[in-house]
């Protein structure tokens, strides 16, 4: 095993072995070119990591999700260029992840950062070196939409949802451990769906409604008042600093998230100094119909996540809201939470610099 492997964590080294029993070594490589190491300073908790309004179990990088999304791809495909395409699909992940979709107003849809994929691959030397040894084109490997095992159209059940739910349930919010993902996994297999596309899918109803069952416990944790409130405030921090010029786009896809963080501590505006000890301070985001005005206060929607996966019944594949009423009820349930169109609030002052 290479270097990235041997610095996990024990439980993260035994939730890859289930993903991908065999580990595709030729892997490391890749992730050790500079472009992917940098996206191991990436949280995937979307800087909630940094908010004593939650409490993260462990670090776990935006590196980790895409290797584990690659492993994923690779145990079901065995082919190189969709494995790569999963590895490659975050390469272009700016700091504090889907925050800075917030900061450019697309919480909702949360895509507004994903346009730098290709020029990031295509200017690595050492990406595009490794890619002409193995004769893979950048066109093969630089948009994983087109592998539908990689990605598909929510709700469908694609590599890259199956890991985040799974490292999620993991580290964010601890809703299973290490033996339930096995015993979920293994009941996996690849089926073509209602539109002649493969697509992951459950081998039995019993497996999947747990799954549901299980992962419907994630699902409002997501779009929860104190995540949205921490989100918009870290894409305002950010927006903020851009607009006293401490602070550039390019830098939210160059540094860590901890060198971002250095310069919310040793900003030279007060205020904005000021504003981030408040929000390191603070525990607790409150609710209110109203605009705050002498509070950070917002009215921010986030984007509706959850898997409706197919499953294999009486040789026929149907999804699971269909064949099973204990998971159409979770989705329901699920689906009607509010997430947003009300106003959130922290219980001290920041208006953050337009």
């Amino acid at each position: 095993m290479g270097k990235y492997y041997n610095q996990l964590n024990s439980e993260v080294k035994e939730y890859f072995k289930i993903l991908s029993p065999n580990y595709p070594e030729w892997l490391e490589e890749y992730i050790d070119t500079k472009e992917m190491q940098r996206i191991g300073k990436i949280s995937m908790s979307c800087g909630t990591d940094y908010s004593n309004c939650f409490h993260i179990r462990y670090w776990y990088s935006n590196l980790d999700h895409s290797v584990g999304v690659a492993l994923i791809i690779w145990h079901f495909t065995h082919d190189k260029k969709q494995t790569l395409a999963g590895l490659f699909h975050d390469i272009a992940t700016p700091v504090f992840k889907h925050c800075i979709d917030y900061m450019n107003g697309d919480g909702e849809h949360q895509e507004s950062t994903e346009e730098r994929t290709v020029d990031m691959i295509r200017n690595s030397e050492d990406i595009m070196r490794l890619l002409k040894r193995d004769n893979i084109t950048l066109e093969e490997i630089s948009d994983y939409k087109i592998y539908p095992i990689a990605d598909n159209d929510s709700p469908r059940l694609s590599a890259d949802r199956f890991e985040y739910t799974f490292s999620s349930g993991l580290t964010f919010h601890r809703v299973w451990e290490l033996e339930d993902i096995k015993e979920i996994y293994q009941n996996i297999c690849i089926v073509k769906n209602e539109d002649e596309l493969e697509e992951l899918a459950f081998k039995d109803k019993k497996t999947a409604r747990k799954y549901i069952r299980i992962i419907s416990k994630l699902w409002p944790e997501w779009v929860s008042d104190k995540d949205r409130t921490v989100m918009q405030f870290l894409a305002d921090m950010c927006k903020s600093l851009k607009n006293i010029q401490q602070l550039s786009i390019d830098d939210l896809y160059t540094l860590s998230e901890q060198e971002v963080i250095q310069k919310f501590e040793k900003c030279s505006d007060d205020y904005l100094r000021k504003a981030w000890k408040s929000f390191c301070e603070c525990n607790k985001v409150f609710q209110s119909k109203t605009n705050k005005k002498d509070k950070y206060c917002i009215n921010v929607k986030s984007k509706v996540r959850y898997i409706n996966p197919l499953v294999i019944q009486n040789r026929k594949v149907v999804r699971v809201y269909d064949c099973s009423k204990q998971a159409k009820k979770h989705i329901d349930n699920y689906l009607k939470i509010p997430k947003g169109g009300y106003y959130t609030y922290f219980d001290f002052d920041f208006k953050p610099y337009e």
